[in-house]
């Protein structure tokens, strides 16, 4: 039994570190297909993180140790949350009674120094990045945690890996429309904690419009292929979330279950491309207006529990 828990924490831990930036390059492709073009290889963002990893990361004078200790917090918070998160089989290595309250304090601990970092530099556009930031984070984090308090209600369990898990199965059968609309308003959460559209616009270069780009545009070398790939594994991160909500199955083989999960996140990576191919960014006064819709679906969801339940 030690020996098999041993083997899938090894591969939990290969995939979370090898698979994220398999993602982004299918969002690009598909949404290259969309606009009739070829796009770019299916692996480009490996190749993009090794290229800057081969070059030399240039610092400003004004900046401090905050600066440059940014890319490695939200790298780290970021394996830390993909660690809680079960993903294809059994429990996940970092599991225990109460786990979810460290994941939302982990991913809140990497957006903190992502936007110390951008304040750090004394750049105006960096500054206003970092207010957009914050306010969609106090309207995208409730959301989030109200959706794992309906989850534990309906699991029994305080523990992500319970969460997300079996016990998560007979929930379908009891709460399926408060399940629903937790599904729908964490799929929000994700577009804006990835800095998607109609959010964000990953490949606007306007400094006007960033939001989470305007925050590192002053890091180069493997200080932005640190953050980079924080940001691949935290896209990663929040498409488990919806694969392990809609898919809380176990086969009782690792094998499929493996590849039922990574069949799922690709899935996710390609509505992900679907949604920014057929919509625009919204503009600025509308996006805190769709975050609070998303709240409302959260907080009906928990309604629907208690009186269900």
């Amino acid at each position: 039994m030690f020996e098999h828990l041993s083997i899938h924490t090894l591969v939990h831990i290969v995939v979370a570190l090898i698979f994220p930036p398999f993602l982004l390059g299918v969002i690009n492709r598909v949404k290259a297909t969309f606009g009739g073009r070829r796009g770019q290889p299916l692996l480009q963002a490996y190749f993009d993180l090794r290229k800057l990893c081969s070059k030399e990361s240039v610092f400003s004078e004004t900046t401090t140790w905050v600066f440059r200790f940014g890319p490695v917090v939200g790298l780290t918070t970021a394996l830390v949350a993909a660690m809680i998160v079960p993903l294809g089989h059994a429990s996940a290595p970092l599991s225990f009674t109460g786990d979810l309250i460290l994941l939302a304090y982990v991913l809140g601990l990497g957006r903190f120094f992502t936007m110390a970092a951008a304040l750090d530099t004394g750049s105006a556009f960096c500054g206003m990045g970092s207010a957009r930031e914050a306010t969609y984070a106090c309207l995208g984090e409730p959301v989030m945690f109200l959706g794992l308090l309906v989850l534990a209600r309906v699991t029994g369990t305080l523990s992500m890996s319970g969460l997300l898990g079996t016990e998560l199965l007979a929930g379908w059968g009891g709460a399926a429309a408060a399940l629903i609309l937790i599904l729908v308003s964490w799929f929000v959460v994700l577009l804006v904690e990835n800095s998607r559209i109609p959010f964000d616009d990953p490949n606007t270069h306007l400094e006007l419009t960033m939001i989470h780009e305007v925050m590192v545009l002053d890091h180069s070398g493997p200080a932005f292929g640190l953050i980079l790939y924080g940001a691949a594994i935290k896209l990663f991160v929040f498409a488990a979330l919806i694969v392990r909500l809609a898919l809380p199955v176990q086969t009782g083989y690792a094998a499929a279950d493996w590849i039922i999960f990574l069949a799922g996140t690709v899935l996710v990576a390609i509505l992900i491309s679907v949604v920014e191919s057929v919509m625009a960014r919204l503009r600025l006064p509308s996006i805190p207006s769709l975050l609070v819709g998303a709240g409302m679906l959260s907080l009906l969801s928990m309604i629907l529990v208690l009186v269900k339940l």
